[in-house]
């Protein structure tokens, strides 16, 4: 209905208006600039009011009378969500929304390849395109500060650098399609409890070192059209209207020229909302029934109030315009663009999109005595255990749950392939999680309703274990409220439903066990060097149980490295040592303070600190082949604040089989004058190698790579003196090092 609503628009206009009074917005050969400025001169207060402000649950109106359609955004980042009705949450019920659902990014981090996050991004718009959507809300980008937050799973992991590589291929992917990405949430969205009354209490440091960088690419490296405000606040002000992370840095230090996004009833308060930076509000907790108006969405901030606010004088049209321009360069990037294609809904090249990232991206933790991959030739008999061997992962989890035209199953997709070989592939439930297999109406998936008692299932699952050549169990976490999943946090750091007893009985009776961990966040694993073999499973979307039985048996040999430090206990992760999380509730106000006392020191830059050695190290990931790194060498011993330096190191696989390694170049700066991390990624690269092949790689910096931001100047400065390249292929094994110098001092 969109597009005939378009091309009914511009009918009128090409037959009303005479040829010399052709508009010069719809002459697509002018520089948009020129056109912005000739349709927002056209356009009435209403009008302008009308386009920065919902009409629905999911779009903003354009401009009728001028030829603009209206703007649909849908959520993302993982798939193109189904539609819901004009007002409410509920489902419209269609039956040509399906999707296919791509892996959750957490699975994309850990593919440290960037030419996956390319064709990730190229795909989701070719589906958006397809359902007629403009904007996909996603990618997210905020910071893995701790393994509770409910909505770790959507985004990159805890490393700034690895985010802000990974992030632009996907934007610059999505956005080559004529869809516009909404990077969130902006900024430090760490936790999902209480999430709109935190308020972020951290050091510039921090804020600019941390958890902007990110963000930062998606602006000045991928030019992003769209940013989505966060719930939380910083600086006492809501993120979604907030003037130093919206005015001061993003519009002004970062010379954003796209659109800020609330998240949807994110924005508070009218005033902030005009003059803090926000430019397009949705989801104002308007229902269009409750709210005493005919059209309840003239209730929001950025609607009736600032309208009326205008004709009584109380504010002017200047920050109007600059919404309205904001909101048009939007426009003529996406509705406006007529050389956008069609796009492709559930092809074969978006399935085996979805199969090669999960490929790619499941981590291989454990593998003692190289029980994997499974060698099903001449076996009887596997077990399968677990309900997450049988569970859908595509619905729930908060606003990222899909619709997916299929999930293949992980006890389906091994029961195919043992039978291949004439291995029986037997199952037991082993524990009962959470059945519930639908979301805000959208139901999928046979029932895994289980009503048998818990030591009734361990002792049938031993039992059979007892009889298995191999025990996979598909455990971990799920997408229900408490687990991984929107507008809560996990309770606690072990694994639910007494999966943990479930383990160890079956690691005591099979030692070739292996555990197959579905989460987007890491677990306590105290049965660790009891199991044979552990797999992060992650949630994978559509090709699931086809990508993980890919990497079970062999057919796609792992190359995932963890985009995260997988923490021994709650109490090694720094900002639950420092007791910063969740924060504390400020006295008379409805408003938690939580002071990042971690400050720089997240993930392994803290374990550094803190000397806390992690279950898994951030960039761990095994393979089923070896590596061999040589002796690094660089092009120069010393360089200067304008020239690169390259280092050069020699890979070889020593394997009987081909596979990837990922070489990572972290940098220490010997001597400074503020304190900084021990090591910080700076660089790497991902190389595949058939047996005994070997290939340098090499891996470039500049003096960006060296600096830090000096808090007392509030500026990057990258001090001259010693540093050290270390070089390897997990943050905990780096066996070569170089040592270099910097001349001169980058301000």
């Amino acid at each position: 209905m969109k597009k005939v609503l378009f091309l009914a628009a511009m009918a009128v206009t090409a037959i009303t208006a005479p040829s010399q009074n052709t508009p010069v917005y719809l002459d697509d050969s002018k520089p948009i600039e020129q056109r912005v400025e000739d349709a927002l001169q056209r356009m009435t207060l209403d009008e302008k009011i009308a386009v920065v402000h919902a009409q629905s649950k999911f779009s903003s109106p354009g401009v009728m009378r001028l030829g603009f359609p209206d703007f649909w955004t849908d959520d993302g980042p993982h798939g193109v969500r189904p539609d819901v009705l004009w007002d409410e949450w509920v489902q419209a019920g269609h039956t040509n929304d399906s999707c296919v659902a791509f892996p959750a990014l957490t699975c994309l981090a850990a593919t440290f390849n960037p030419d996956m996050a390319r064709i990730y991004g190229e795909s989701l718009g070719e589906e958006a395109l397809y359902r007629d959507k403009d904007m996909i809300l996603g990618p997210g980008v905020n910071i893995n500060r701790t393994p509770l937050n409910g909505r770790n799973f959507e985004y990159m992991g805890e490393d700034p650098y690895l985010a802000s590589r990974m992030v632009v291929p996907y934007i610059q992917g999505l956005q080559s399609k004529g869809v516009a990405a909404c990077v969130k949430h902006y900024a430090m969205n760490n936790d999902e409890e209480y999430r709109h009354q935190v308020n972020v209490v951290l050091s510039d440091r921090a804020l600019h070192e941390i958890y902007l960088p990110a963000f930062k690419a998606a602006v000045t490296e991928a030019g992003t059209w769209g940013i989505m405000g966060a719930y939380n606040l910083y600086q006492g002000q809501h993120n979604c209207h907030n003037q130093t992370l919206l005015n001061k840095i993003l519009k002004g230090d970062w010379a954003y020229d796209g659109v800020v996004v609330s998240d949807w009833g994110g924005a508070h308060d009218t005033d902030e909302a005009i003059r803090n930076g926000l430019d397009m509000e949705f989801g104002t907790w308007t229902d269009g029934l409750t709210m005493g108006a005919t059209n309840a969405y003239d209730m929001y901030h950025l609607a009736k109030a600032y309208k009326d606010g205008i004709r009584e004088g109380k504010y002017t049209e200047r920050e109007l315009n600059d919404k309205v321009r904001r909101v048009l360069r939007l426009f003529f990037r996406t509705t406006m663009n007529k050389n956008r294609g069609y796009g492709f809904l559930c092809s074969d090249a978006h399935y085996a999109a979805a199969r090669q990232i999960a490929d790619e991206g499941i981590v291989l933790l454990q593998n003692k005595n190289e029980v994997l991959p499974l060698r099903l030739e001449g076996k009887k008999r596997i077990l399968v255990v677990g309900e997450n061997a049988i569970k859908m992962m595509t619905v729930g989890g908060g606003s990222s749950s899909l619709k997916a035209q299929h999930e293949i199953l992980p006890l389906d997709a091994l029961s195919d392939a043992c039978a291949r070989y004439g291995v029986t592939c037997d199952y037991a439930r082993g524990y009962v999680g959470d059945t519930v297999q639908s979301y805000n109406n959208v139901t999928v998936g046979r029932s895994i309703a289980e009503r048998r008692p818990a030591q009734v299932l361990l002792d049938e699952a031993v039992a059979k274990a007892r009889e298995a050549d191999y025990v996979i169990i598909f455990g971990g976490l799920n997408k229900s409220d408490h687990q991984d999943c929107e507008g809560h946090d996990r309770t606690d750091y072990a694994l639910p439903y007494g999966q943990d007893e479930l383990v160890k009985a079956l690691a005591a009776v099979n030692p070739n066990t292996v555990f197959v961990n579905i989460s987007g966040n890491a677990v306590a694993m105290p049965w660790k060097d009891q199991v044979g073999a552990i797999v992060q499973g992650w949630f994978i979307g559509s090709e699931s149980g086809l990508a993980l039985t890919d990497v079970l048996t062999g057919k796609a040999n792992p190359s995932g490295k963890l985009p995260f430090t997988w923490f021994t206990t709650l109490q090694d992760v720094p900002a639950h040592r420092l007791n910063t999380y969740p924060g504390t509730w400020r006295e008379g106000h409805d408003i938690i303070d939580e002071t990042y006392a971690d400050d720089i020191y997240v993930g392994y830059r803290g374990a550094d600190h803190y000397k806390v050695r992690p279950t898994f190290a951030f960039g761990h990931g095994l393979s089923y082949t070896t590596f061999e790194m040589g002796k690094a060498t660089a092009d120069k011993k010393s360089m200067n604040a304008s020239e690169r330096i390259t280092f050069t190191i020699p890979v070889k696989n020593t394997g009987k089989v081909a596979g990837a390694e990922v070489v990572q170049l972290y940098i220490r700066d010997v001597k400074s004058s503020l304190p900084r991390p021990q090591k910080e990624l700076k660089a790497f690269q991902k190389v595949y190698l058939q047996p005994g092949e070997q290939r340098d790689v090499r891996l470039t910096i500049d003096a960006s790579a060296l600096s830090y931001y000096d808090d007392r100047q509030e500026a990057w400065v990258a001090e001259p003196g010693d540093f050290e390249a270390l070089i390897g292929n997990a943050s905990d094994h780096l066996t070569a090092k170089v040592k270099f110098s910097l001349e001169k001092n980058l301000q």
